[in-house]
């Protein structure tokens, strides 16, 4: 029986070894498959699952466009003082 016992504890540390070796090359191929992702529409997750575009509502875009904006014009008033 011990025979038996020791041919199981090899064969579920060969599966557990296995299995990591198995999510080691599922990572290897997400990240590959990220890598082709460029130049479409949406981008992948760390998983490589495909996500939408990111969208900015008109609120944000209105508060970045007002910010460079002051940006823009303390840099000219400062140009304008030297």
């Amino acid at each position: 029986m011990s025979n038996f016992a020791r041919v199981l504890v090899e064969l579920k540390s060969e599966r557990k070894r296995t299995e990591n070796e198995l999510h080691r090359i599922d990572d290897a191929i997400s990240a590959l498959r990220g890598l082709g992702a460029r130049g479409t529409n949406g981008t992948r997750t760390a998983r490589g699952m495909r996500r939408g575009p990111r969208r900015l509502s008109a609120a944000a875009r209105k508060r970045i466009s007002m910010a460079q904006k002051a940006r823009w014009a303390k840099f000219k008033q400062l140009r304008k003082a030297a």
